[in-house]
């Protein structure tokens, strides 16, 4: 495992591309780059540049709600304002649904963060535009967590919450036997927006109970023959892909306790009896958390960065074959 310094608390890291990788392929701003939420139009279509590299932007404390550009980053001048500008909605021709926010440093570039992955040659309908609340932190995104309550399944096959776990808990992973656990994360949002959890009820996927995670946390399924398209027979599926309102629904009322593991290694570990991913320590996923488990995380493991696990991500554009796969072995 290669060690790659994290920055120290409470700074944070982004991984964004310029607007310019995003342009209009078909619509009323024909061939313009991603631009204000004012100046954009609903129904043109965006496509990603094939070259298009990830730039890394580093974040400065807060001060009086405002985050700046911090010293070491790949853009921006250190000290200038870094100002989210709003949260997009695109569509592509498949119905799968992708957010990007929409930010721009003071006195420099526009520049977007993809909330999942996006496809050079694919068209990207806007559908939504959002205009971010005023002072809103990037922190504010995505939480690659379980719900309180979710069961884990221990080393002797025990069966314990999530909210119980404690450092050093020997936990079962499907790559690599049992394993201690390293550090256990936990935050309360309100569950709306991006920090609404997804409920993927009982019996969908083989769950013994509902399986409350971030509509981002992944799914490890396997299939008996490699799907067209997929570059292994080992997938990992974002739990928003699962939303039909039958199988799995958004809750959006209320608030979430939510709870995140890290391990040694990026595990595979069973939640409610379903191969679900620990949570990986790197730049892009760190940023993504709530504050106050991406500060303390920070703190605890500073050089603590983790390989994906070698499975290959599905988007929604799969899915109906790998749950027919799944219910036809699910009802011999």
């Amino acid at each position: 495992m290669t060690a790659l310094m994290l920055p120290a608390s409470p700074a944070q890291v982004c991984l964004l591309l310029r607007a310019e990788d995003i342009y209009v392929s078909h619509g009323v701003n024909l061939g313009d780059p991603i631009d204000a939420p004012e100046a954009v139009e609903l129904g043109d279509s965006y496509e990603l540049e094939e070259d298009a590299a990830p730039l890394r932007l580093v974040l400065s404390a807060p001060d009086e709600g405002m985050q700046t550009v911090g010293p070491g980053s790949e853009i921006g001048q250190p000290g200038a304002k870094v100002i989210l500008e709003g949260t997009y909605t695109l569509m592509s021709d498949d119905g799968d649904r992708v957010q990007l926010l929409v930010l721009h440093i003071e006195g420099g570039e526009r520049l977007v963060l993809p909330l999942s992955p996006l496809a050079p040659h694919n068209p990207y309908t806007l559908i939504c535009v959002e205009k971010a609340q005023k002072n809103r932190q990037l922190a504010d995104l995505i939480c690659l967590s379980f719900g309180r309550g979710t069961m884990i399944t221990m080393a002797s096959g025990e069966q314990r919450a999530i909210e119980h776990l404690r450092p050093s808990d020997r936990i079962l992973t499907r790559d690599h036997g049992v394993q201690d656990l390293r550090w256990v994360g936990q935050a309360r949002m309100k569950a709306a927006a991006a920090f609404a959890p997804v409920v993927i009820v009982a019996g969908a996927l083989g769950n013994s109970g509902d399986l409350v995670v971030g509509q981002h946390h992944r799914i490890f399924l396997y299939q008996r023959q490699k799907i067209a398209g997929l570059s292994t027979s080992e997938v990992l599926v974002q739990a928003r892909h699962f939303v039909d309102g039958t199988r799995a629904y958004l809750r959006e009322t209320g608030y979430i306790d939510y709870f995140s593991l890290i391990f040694d290694r990026h595990e595979i570990i069973y939640a409610e009896g379903v191969p679900v991913e620990s949570l990986m320590v790197c730049d892009a996923t760190v940023q993504r958390l709530a504050p106050e488990i991406a500060d303390a995380l920070r703190v605890q493991f500073p050089e603590l960065t983790h390989n994906p696990h070698f499975g290959t991500e599905a988007g929604r554009q799969y899915l109906d074959q790998i749950v027919q796969d799944l219910d036809s072995r699910h009802t011999r």
